[in-house]
């Protein structure tokens, strides 16, 4: 059993079709066709029934999946302890972090990091937090910035500061002369929120179902840019991070502070638990827990 064998193995089962995957691994169909049925004749087994044009795991093809994901996990460790013998004069760290706070929360960690570690390959991706979770378990990330609580056997966490969430009305909504607002206003507001696939979503909706509610948006979106301008131009409110309303700074939205009950979400780092920390990692969450530290008392920043 080859390396390249499961590699081309893991990218049809993410796929689960012939075509894509093979131009997602730039190789030809013919050549992945043959490569799987390589891996089964070896494994004994069939990996994948294909019904008509449909392509499924089968139980063993599901098993190897499961395993070959440990086996990239262990090779990546090595390459991380190897490489932790150059210090951090080379490697990659790859960081998924929340889309409320990609913007405001990580710039002065990143910049420092990067003037300081200039041959360390870092990559930051805005995600959301299943994606964050997703991309640890598969070994695509080394870190992850989310929401908290989590729960899961193979993570672990570290709490970073708790987020007030705030409602975002235009600015000529008669809203915008209350000092506060109750989170019963979207029982009769026209609203804008991200859908309930998401965090922020399921916390909002939480809270509403405590006071006796469900929200009804007139919009769903899935991009924090795209909300703030429907708010913008006056279609409805939303109920956003308010270190997210701050940074924007739109003229034409005012941060409403939201009170019975306090809106607040906890924001903290997730990382494999067996994952071998390397020197960027370990240095990457010190200067943000430091720079997060430096921010307390901040707009955006209320401890617990």
């Amino acid at each position: 059993m080859e390396l390249k064998q499961l590699e081309y193995f893991m990218a049809l089962c993410q796929e689960l079709n012939f075509t894509r995957a093979a131009e997602k691994l730039g190789i030809a169909q013919p050549s992945l066709s043959q490569q799987i049925r390589l891996l089964e004749h070896e494994i004994g087994m069939p990996l994948f029934d294909r019904i008509g044009k449909r392509t499924v795991m089968t139980e063993a093809g599901k098993t190897l999946l499961h395993h070959s994901y440990h086996v990239f996990h262990e090779l990546s460790q090595a390459r991380a302890a190897i490489s932790e013998l150059q210090g951090l004069s080379r490697g990659a760290l790859k960081i998924g972090v929340l889309l409320t706070v990609v913007n405001y929360l990580l710039p002065p960690t990143v910049i420092e990091f990067h003037q300081r570690y200039p041959k360390v390959e870092l990559s930051v991706f805005g995600l959301r937090t299943g994606d964050i979770y997703e991309g640890l378990l598969k070994n695509e990330l080394d870190l992850g910035i989310v929401f908290l609580p989590m729960e899961h056997d193979d993570l672990e966490t570290i709490p970073l500061y708790t987020e007030n969430l705030a409602l975002g009305v235009p600015a000529d909504h008669p809203l915008a002369k209350e000092t506060f607002v109750s989170l019963t206003i979207l029982k009769e507001t026209p609203c804008i929120l991200l859908p309930n696939t998401y965090f922020l979503r399921q916390l909002i909706d939480e809270r509403c179902k405590e006071l006796g509610f469900s929200p009804q948006p007139v919009l769903e979106m899935t991009t924090m840019e795209s909300i703030t301008n429907m708010v913008g131009q006056g279609v409805g409110v939303t109920v956003l991070s308010k270190g997210y309303l701050d940074y924007i700074d739109d003229k034409r939205i005012r941060t409403i502070p939201i009170q019975q009950p306090n809106m607040t979400a906890q924001i903290g780092i997730v990382y494999r638990k067996n994952k071998y920390l390397c020197a960027a990692s370990r240095v990457f969450m010190e200067q943000l827990i430091a720079s997060v530290k430096r921010d307390e008392g901040g707009s955006c920043v209320s401890q617990d």
